[in-house]
């Protein structure tokens, strides 16, 4: 399992070497007129994300970089689609740098290094020796002396990191990323931190404690399932510092066990356990942002496979809460082990809980691929999210959880029933589901849908698993 991405260093001046420097331009009118009849040539405009590399008489190319908005754009995202366009526009060299104006706020160079990092990002672990790609830049350097750069800039890196680390275990296939393997990678890189903390639950614990839902999941399976729970510290308790729980669904491969699904829609069932990757990136970053809060993470992990003695359609299965379950398509498999982790999170009474999982394709149906859907029981944690979304640049809309559609989750047999008795809202059933699970407690629900993969490029977007919602997970921690 392993990422590649172009070193980032900060420096106070263009290093030798560098066979491409980007400039920042808000304005075709700040130009020089041979730059600015080059520019309109080439149907540059200064939007943010646009971005032309010109070549100069002696020295390195000249990459003029749009950070122009409109009137709905945000001024640090703008930023971090500069970054991008910048990142992508010199790709096939091997030493650029980028040059920041003296006024860069610290949001701002943050951004910028963001912006850099995630859209370099390729994940080459499965390329054989042979047909390994050799990738030509290896080092991007942001060059300024604005005031807290060298912060900023570090805060920067951790973020790529943290998202990083969230791409490369969505794009590790199913048949290398069991359980367990999971479970390692969580404590090697808790493992470079005093202020995380990782408990795993076996098999054995898990029958102990009652995880019905994960215990139903994992019937189809000859690997053993796991509890992963990373709780974070800060390294000062602060006056009015509340706990918090993130909750990721971790089906590490999604067949639809006996409900199994079709070839085609199998193909990308890998990455069934974003939520959980995005959560175990934010528990990466909130030390270097300065979480003031205490943080639980709990990640429920399995692969849903159909056996000769996996959950049948019809079953009954005891969440860990005691509601009873009829599971009548086990393709509806997260909010089973959602329910289980969503229970035990309520147990501790923190100040809010959300969960993250690509739960259902009705909320892709619904927006799009390139949203994910947001719902909840509390309007204040709706709109701390929606915030900290506008804050990172992630795509991110309310939905309602309309009570009159509970009923869709009666059972004849059981308290309740996975999965709605009609095709429609899908994604506000599955919601309502979750809400059995956490009581009084304030919850949101994030659905990814299939945010969590993207087919091509686009912004800090890189072909493949997104990480989406890693960078909104850290800021709601952070500030909520």
């Amino acid at each position: 399992m392993a990422s590649h991405g172009p070193d980032l260093k900060l420096a106070s001046s263009t290093p030798r070497g560098a066979t491409a420097v980007g400039v920042l331009v808000d304005s075709v009118d700040a130009l020089s007129p041979d730059r600015a009849r080059y520019a309109a040539v080439q149907g540059f405009e200064a939007k943010a994300g646009q971005a032309i590399a010109v070549a100069t008489e002696s020295g390195p190319l000249e990459v003029l970089v749009g950070i122009a908005g409109t009137d709905d754009s945000d001024e640090i995202d703008d930023h971090r689609l500069a970054g991008a366009a910048f990142a992508r526009t010199v790709a096939r060299e091997k030493s650029v740098a980028m040059t920041l104006p003296t006024e860069a706020t610290p949001e701002i160079i943050t951004a910028l290094v963001e912006g850099l990092g995630l859209a370099s990002y390729t994940y080459t672990a499965q390329k054989g020796s042979g047909t390994k790609p050799a990738p030509a830049l290896n080092r991007i350097t942001v060059v300024g002396r604005a005031k807290g750069a060298s912060a900023a800039f570090a805060v920067g890196q951790q973020i790529v990191s943290a998202v990083a680390l969230a791409r490369d275990l969505i794009n590790e296939p199913g048949g290398s990323l069991l359980p367990m393997e999971f479970v390692k990678k969580a404590r090697s890189v808790a493992n470079g931190s005093s202020r995380l903390r990782v408990t795993v639950w076996d098999k054995g614990r898990i029958e102990k404690e009652r995880l019905g839902g994960l215990l139903a999941v994992n019937k189809g399976s000859v690997h053993p399932p796991a509890l992963l729970m990373i709780k974070y510290t800060p390294a000062t308790k602060k006056r009015g510092a509340k706990n918090l729980a993130l909750v990721g669904k971790g089906i590490t491969f999604d067949s639809g066990g006996l409900s199994i699904k079709t070839g085609s829609g199998m193909m990308t069932m890998k990455i069934d356990m974003a939520g959980g990757a995005s959560v175990l990136g934010a528990m990466t970053l909130l030390e270097a942002m300065g979480c003031p809060n205490s943080v639980t993470a709990y990640i429920p992990l399995t692969d849903n496979m159909p056996s000769g003695d996996a959950t049948r359609p019809g079953d009954v299965f005891t969440a860990r809460n005691g509601k009873t379950v009829e599971v009548l398509n086990t393709d509806a498999e997260g909010r089973l082990v959602l329910a289980d982790a969503l229970s035990l999170a309520a147990e501790k009474k923190p100040a809010a809980i959300v969960d993250i999982a690509t739960l259902t394709g009705s909320v892709t149906a619904a927006l799009g691929p390139k949203f994910t859907g947001l719902m909840g029981t509390d309007q204040a944690l709706i709109e701390a999210l929606i915030s900290a979304a506008k804050q990172t640049g992630e795509k991110v809309w309310a939905l309602p959880l309309p009570a009159e559609y509970r009923k869709d989750l009666d059972s004849d047999v059981a308290d309740l029933r996975n999965i709605g008795k009609t095709p429609y809202g899908g994604a506000l059933t599955a919601g309502l589901f979750l809400s059995e699970f956490v009581g009084d407690i304030p919850w949101a629900h994030l659905d990814l849908g299939l945010a969590a993969m993207s087919d091509s490029d686009d912004g800090v977007i890189t072909k493949g698993g997104t990480g989406t919602c890693t960078r909104t997970l850290a800021a709601f921690a952070t500030n909520f």
